[in-house]
């Protein structure tokens, strides 16, 4: 079990590499990717069912315990960064299959790294974790109703559709992962731990997939589109601590705002972007994948050496 766990410390650590490689393989052998297409809401349901597992009545604790800075960052989530997107693909002109995949990865909930990266960066992990939670239980109501409303002038959506999409590729595997913790306690408790391992071998199947069925769209508009996922990942950082700190919130409660805000689970944004809409609109989710896993340990990096308020690391909360 100790060597599992290493192997699964090392593939978290290391997941914008593998990232970077498979995609680079799929780009190279598309047709070899391409199958995985159709697994993809299920790499995803076990990327939630994963989440699931790990969750605890804690998790929700620091909702009762600083509601206002759970509100500020999930509010944030839902709101900077569908708004970021949206300008971006109105000020970029964006071709439609690419700015519906901007903003729908902007409407997506926060993505699980967003945890790790606030650890390191010393801000308020639990914070961090109870937004990541709450908005990904809020998904499957608020996701399709911002993406419509801001991106249905490109195109006809049927958030009805993507509702019941997100309600199976998300709170049904949380809610079974829940269920199984619950009845499985003991047995479960050393297996979670497992669990980034299989949720980083989701994603990057995930990720080579939508790489392999947009290869051309991404050769046609690759350098364009990674500007614009920059731009989108690093103006939520920054909208994101500036509004936590405007709105009154401490520095490690900023930081993990920060953070939270401007890391996506693009994950279930390629999901839904393949199984509603042309693949290439899950080119933006591939990118911004790759980026924010990059980007992430770089701020946490920054934010480490920033000291909070009362001069401790989060671990002391």
């Amino acid at each position: 079990m100790q060597t599992l766990l290493k192997i699964t410390r090392f593939f978290s650590k290391t997941f914008a590499l593998w990232v970077l490689v498979f995609a680079y393989l799929a780009f190279q052998f598309p047709d070899i990717f391409k199958p995985l297409k159709d697994a993809i809401p299920y790499l995803l349901g076990l990327v939630m069912f994963g989440m699931g597992i790990t969750l605890t009545f804690n998790d929700f604790g620091e909702v009762f315990r600083h509601p206002k800075s759970v509100i500020i960052g999930v509010v944030g989530q839902f709101l900077i960064m569908p708004s970021i997107a949206f300008c971006l693909a109105k000020g970029f002109n964006l071709p439609p299959d690419l700015a519906i995949g901007v903003i729908l990865v902007g409407a997506c909930p926060g993505g699980t790294s967003s945890n790790v990266m606030t650890y390191l960066a010393k801000g308020n992990t639990a914070l961090s974790v109870a937004c990541t939670t709450i908005s990904t239980l809020l998904a499957p109501l608020l996701t399709p109703i911002i993406f419509y409303v801001l991106a249905s002038q490109w195109l006809e959506i049927d958030a009805a559709a993507m509702f019941v999409s997100v309600l199976k590729m998300v709170l049904f595997p949380i809610f079974l992962g829940l269920i199984v913790r619950a009845l499985f306690k003991k047995q479960i408790s050393q297996m979670s731990q497992t669990m980034p391992l299989v949720s980083v071998i989701s994603i990057v199947l995930i990720l080579s997939a939508v790489v392999a069925v947009s290869k051309d769209k991404i050769v046609e508009s690759g350098l364009l589109i990674f500007g614009v996922v920059v731009l989108h990942n690093c103006l939520g950082y920054l909208v994101g601590f500036g509004a936590a700190k405007l709105l009154g919130l401490n520095i490690a409660d900023s930081k993990a705002v920060s953070i939270e805000v401007g890391m996506q689970n693009s994950g279930l944004g390629a999901a839904l972007a393949a199984a509603h809409f042309n693949p290439v609109a899950a080119v933006p989710s591939a990118v911004f994948s790759f980026w924010h896993n990059v980007s992430g340990p770089i701020l946490a990096n920054i934010f480490s050496s920033v000291k909070n308020n009362d001069g401790k690391d989060d671990e002391a909360k």
